[in-house]
């Protein structure tokens, strides 16, 4: 028996809705993090640094796109422009803190002493060294440790474990983020806000306006690269 006319039309009015939703959905966010973060872009960034950097052959593109599936919220926060600044002010710093991923570790970090005694929530392994490791250069035991439970690997006893998984190193980078950037940049606060999450205490209040002005040069021409204002509060 053939069904009413208006009946027939019911699946495909729902098919149609769906779509027109997801459609919307992708507009509202500018579409996804791979869609943005080109294989073009990536590398603009990577290339800069020499052929002898230790970060080129460890960095990659897809690592990154493993690791932001972990972090649905990055770059998928408001609107198109709000997703674009997000991912524009990541790239910015990872590309100050690595020498646009040159680096892996932190130059001279072995000689440094980051365990913080005071924090016994996270007590520091004797012979490990908790020094700046992965695209934002995660350090001091007090982060390894919350970043390894959250990630899955033993921040505390195995930092290097930063240094040697791509993946791992990414995820790091974002969790470091999602847990201190990502509500300031995407609630309007601007790139400065950004910067005194990572490294105020050191660079914010005229410090080091240098490095606050190199943090802020990556951002804007990123922010240009992808089509996006930058938006005010640039500094801190």
């Amino acid at each position: 028996m053939a069904l009413p006319e208006s009946n027939q039309m019911a699946p495909l009015l729902v098919v149609c809705l769906l779509f027109a939703g997801i459609a919307a959905a992708a507009a509202q966010n500018g579409g996804s993090v791979a869609g943005i973060v080109t294989q073009s872009f990536f590398d603009g960034i990577i290339n800069q640094a020499s052929s002898s950097c230790a970060g080129r052959g460890f960095y990659t593109r897809s690592a990154f796109l493993t690791a932001a599936g972990n972090y649905p919220q990055f770059g998928s926060t408001g609107s198109a422009a709000d997703s674009r600044r997000e991912i524009a002010a990541f790239f910015a710093h990872v590309t100050h803190e690595t020498g646009h991923f040159c680096y892996i570790e932190e130059i001279n970090g072995a000689s440094q002493n980051y365990c913080d005694t005071s924090r016994t929530d996270w007590p520091c392994v004797s012979g490990r060294n908790y020094y700046g490791r992965g695209p934002l250069q995660l350090t001091w035991n007090y982060n390894y440790g919350p970043a390894g439970r959250a990630i899955g690997f033993d921040g505390l006893r195995a930092p290097e474990t930063v240094a040697n998984d791509a993946v791992i190193s990414f995820r790091t980078a974002l969790w470091f983020w999602m847990n201190n950037c990502h509500s300031p940049i995407t609630s309007g606060q601007g790139f400065g806000a950004t910067i005194r999450a990572i490294n105020g205490d050191l660079e914010c209040n005229g410090r080091n306006p240098t490095t606050v002005n190199a943090r802020v040069g990556y951002y804007t021409d990123y922010c240009r690269q992808l089509g996006v204002d930058p938006g005010n509060n640039l500094t801190c």
